[in-house]
């Protein structure tokens, strides 16, 4: 049930998928962390091809429809409760490390080029999290925020590498946890830009990644106002003296376009013996005049004038629209949305389903775009919402295909077995219609 090693053209797509899930690791990871100790009646291989391409693109929208794929694809037949217990903390960990190997691989390889601008750095990464709303039961286990009745919610934190074109990491957190407790900073990034949400603003967040080498930009929060230090750029005619002053007393006086100076804020430092140690460090801050909202965008960042312009900073600063396209995609196409089960096992295994779902995407995803430029095409015509639509409506032939090119297959016999096991009422006691009349 290997892959196959002869190479053929036709086969690509199956080829890069097992390369990313060698159906080896899959089996052996699986009885590694307790999923399955005998395989009789369930294939690790069938199993997890069947969770990503089947309820993974929203094709099976309950636990019972997903048994009957998985019987119809794996050739086998199974009892609900072999089913539904293979839903475990034992099955969590599988698909979580199957995330974390899936990311790994994903990340070898540059799937994109920085451009001229950005060549001095390694990567763009994007940080940023969403909430994923779950059954009111659970509401103990993950409370939900800001809520006039019962709810429950999980927040989904993601980093994006714009090189890899994929997620670099993934983790999940009680709603009520801050974004900026879930940023871990670190020698990772070192010669790496951080593009940051407001919910991660933190003075002391910043200068830990300068101090590890780093650099990013975040819009400015609305509480904070630094004080102006230097100027970058000095306008004609009356300008007014900006050093010495706030931020906030400025903005409002300003009949500049653009502005671009360097601050000082204040940081406090870990406690050590007791006591917190406050200090001050020194960021740019450039904010560009929006016309439509009548205001400044301003931001905050240690990258240097002479690497990006104030409308080059702003403009980077846009491209974390891409995280929000994940967490589109993610909802809308590959069922993060429709996890509507009270048991907290299986909701953990669906997220990471539906991350796996989207890293399978994403693999298929840049190999159309490889053979599609080798053809002299524009890459950015492949958007990333597109392809959604499109991979959905094709996971069902990408299944079949991928079985089948494992050696996974069913004869007519197989068919019966399934068909006779899936259209036999499991409910003993359920009074059915005219029973009394015939049957």
């Amino acid at each position: 049930m290997g892959c196959k090693k002869k190479k053929q053209s036709k086969h690509r797509f199956e080829e890069v998928m097992c390369e990313l899930f060698p159906p080896e690791w899959l089996r052996d990871t699986a009885k590694e962390k307790g999923v399955v100790k005998r395989e009789r009646k369930i294939d690790p291989v069938a199993l997890f091809w069947v969770l990503i391409l089947s309820f993974g693109v929203g094709m099976q929208r309950t636990l019972a429809s997903l048994k009957r794929c998985y019987e119809r694809e794996g050739d086998t037949a199974l009892s609900d409760s072999s089913w539904y217990e293979r839903f475990s903390p034992e099955m969590v960990r599988y698909l979580k490390a199957c995330v974390i190997h899936g990311i790994e691989h994903i990340a070898k390889e540059k799937h994109r080029h920085l451009s001229d601008k950005l060549k001095g750095f390694e990567d763009v990464m994007i940080q940023d999290s969403t909430i994923i709303r779950l059954h009111n039961k659970l509401a103990k286990k993950w409370p939900a925020v800001r809520s006039r009745k019962v709810a429950a919610g999980v927040k989904l934190n993601v980093v994006v590498s714009a090189v890899a074109n994929s997620m670099k990491s993934v983790s999940l957190f009680g709603e009520r946890i801050y974004e900026s407790k879930t940023l871990r900073i670190g020698p990772w990034v070192k010669n790496r830009i951080l593009l940051l949400d407001l919910g991660y603003y933190k003075h002391h967040a910043f200068t830990k990644i300068v101090e590890n080498g780093g650099y990013f930009v975040s819009r400015l929060k609305k509480t904070a106002d630094p004080t102006i230090i230097s100027v970058h750029q000095t306008c004609r005619g009356n300008s007014i003296d900006l050093v010495g002053k706030k931020v906030k007393d400025v903005l409002p006086r300003l009949k500049r376009q653009m502005l671009d100076v360097t601050v000082e804020v204040p940081i406090k430092r870990r406690k050590y013996k007791g006591k917190q140690q406050k200090d001050t460090m020194e960021f740019r801050l450039v904010a560009i005049y929006h016309e439509e909202a009548g205001k400044y965008h301003t931001y905050l960042t240690n990258i240097s004038g002479d690497i990006l312009n104030v409308e080059e900073i702003a403009s980077l600063y846009g491209a974390r629209w891409e995280v929000e396209l994940i967490f589109k995609e993610l909802k809308s196409r590959y069922a993060l949305d429709m996890i509507k089960t009270s048991n907290e096992m299986i909701v953990e295994a669906l997220i990471w389903v539906a991350i796996l779902t989207l890293l399978v995407s994403r693999l298929i995803y840049n190999l159309v775009r490889k053979m599609a430029k080798e053809k002299g095409k524009d890459m950015v015509r492949f958007t990333h919402i597109r392809w959604s639509v499109i991979f959905s409506e094709n996971a069902r032939d990408h299944l079949s295909a991928l079985l089948s090119y494992l050696n996974i297959k069913m004869d007519l016999m197989d068919f019966y077995s399934i068909y006779d096991s899936q259209a036999f009422d499991p409910h003993v006691n359920r009074q059915r219609f005219r029973e009394e009349w015939w049957s």
